[in-house]
């Protein structure tokens, strides 16, 4: 009887994986399930569960359970000290002696420039035991936090076993200032560059960011690729079955837009919410609603600040003028926020490097879209071919109401047809077909090494 070829096996080093929220965790969770798919053997390394819960106060239960069962979930251990306040929890080694623990610590800090290095050193720890027994052969590291790039470039030190980056965010380029995050000199570009030139690979979320990262990095340009964000279908219901499939019955009362996704301080809130006030002084709108769905920041703490800036002094559940925040919504159950919206507002901060993930999403419901962010950022080049898209071009409020009016006209009067048309757009965005390049990129890896394993003198 022929043996049959085993699976190739990949470590996914990927901090924020389910149950955690945060914003990158949708194309971690679609990446493992893909490869596992694909029929590879997938390990993931994540985030502890009690940074999940105790510090960033966020998890998703709902999303935990998309994940496909084939994958295995290892969850190495995290130092909690820079986010551990309360007393009773420190050891006996920083309550008898916090000066001497806080200069270890702030040590570690020299030598890795990040507060999840802890989990990078347990991570190639634990992958060297997992990889004596059954061995990895490739590595795929997906950042922030940055500490997964250093254990992919340890563990093939120490074990020759090749490793790609996954750029889903900018270490070195502030996004949202659109200059560097570091001073010249310090030891992030040291990291940067000595992790790029043994990468195998280096994949990045737009064009703009390749590009960026390639004239940084001559060296490794040739080995850099793109791989946009994309939508899960199977969180969708599919593009067709997400939304309504036609136009309602009588003009809907109120005219609802719809902010889905997580409110950070980094988007141009105000500029919205001016907005939003200047296009309810038109007839049409004058009842319209804006109705926010989503967790108010990424950690605990961010709820209060960002309330007070969308003018919601009523508490998480009040309303002012129309707008209504609606709270959280699981991945899940995302169809239905998308169902009862009629316009959606494509809120984001950052410059010209921001994709966002949710662009890919909000066109994948055939709703007509509004934008709300800074000219010319990387998200245009994917909605320039939307049917359905209202963009002003800049954050001059009066500017963004009239889209919003001119958006709210055509979401009255939308055909099928029209829908269908937005959706054909959106098809091409799909996680599988956004995937496929960055698949395939590791298995030319495997598929490398096995021929030099089995003839040395190649």
């Amino acid at each position: 009887m022929t043996n049959q070829p085993r699976r190739p096996r990949v470590l996914y080093l990927s901090f924020y994986f389910p149950p955690s929220r945060a914003s990158g965790v949708y194309r971690a969770r679609a990446t493992a399930n893909y490869l596992a798919e694909q029929d590879w053997d997938v390990t993931a390394f994540a985030a502890p569960l009690r940074f999940l819960q105790e510090v960033a106060g966020s998890v998703d239960e709902s999303l935990a359970e998309t994940v496909d069962p084939r994958i295995r979930v290892e969850r190495p251990q995290l130092n909690h000290f820079k986010w551990e306040h309360d007393l009773r929890r420190y050891g006996r080694f920083r309550r008898t002696m916090p000066v001497t623990a806080r200069h270890l610590y702030n040590a570690t800090q020299r030598i890795f420039p990040e507060h999840y290095a802890s989990w990078g050193g347990n991570a190639v720890a634990k992958a060297l035991r997992i990889h004596s027994r059954r061995k990895f052969d490739v590595v795929l590291a997906t950042g922030n936090p940055f500490a997964s790039f250093a254990a992919a470039w340890l563990f093939n030190r120490i074990t020759g076993v090749p490793y790609v980056v996954d750029y889903r965010d900018s270490w070195t380029l502030d996004l949202f200032a659109d200059k560097p995050h570091y001073p010249d000199g310090h030891h992030a570009w040291g990291w940067e560059r000595r992790i790029l030139r043994h990468a195998s690979a280096a994949s990045f979320v737009n064009e703009a960011l390749r590009s960026w990262h390639a004239e940084r990095y001559p060296f490794a340009a040739d080995r850099m690729i793109v791989v946009p964000n994309g939508w899960d279908p199977e969180l969708l219901n599919e593009v067709g079955g997400a939304v309504d499939t036609g136009k309602r019955s009588a003009a809907p009362t109120p005219l609802r837009f719809s902010y889905i996704g997580t409110v950070t301080g980094r988007q141009p809130v105000e500029e919205m919410m001016a907005a939003f006030q200047a296009a309810r002084r038109h007839p049409e709108l004058a009842d319209a609603e804006l109705n926010i769905y989503g967790h108010l920041g990424f950690f605990q703490n961010s709820q209060s600040a960002l309330l007070d800036r969308l003018g919601l002094t009523g508490g998480a559940d009040g309303s002012q003028q129309g707008i209504h925040y609606r709270g959280p919504v699981a991945k899940s159950q995302i169809s239905q926020a998308y169902a009862d919206s009629d316009a959606l507002v494509f809120l984001a901060g950052g410059a010209r490097y921001v994709t966002s993930g949710k662009v890919f999403e909000y066109m994948a419901s055939g709703r007509p879209i509004v934008s709300v962010h800074a000219p010319g950022i990387a998200a245009t080049e994917v909605l320039s071919g939307y049917p359905l898209w209202f963009n002003a071009n800049s954050l001059d409020p009066d500017r963004i109401a009239q889209s919003m009016m001119a958006a709210g006209k055509l979401a009255r009067d939308l055909s099928p047809d029209a829908r269908a048309a937005a959706r054909r757009h959106a098809e091409a965005y799909t996680r599988e077909k956004m995937l496929k390049p960055l698949e395939a990129t590791l298995r030319s890896l495997v598929s490398n090494s096995t021929r030099r394993t089995r003839d040395p003198h190649r």
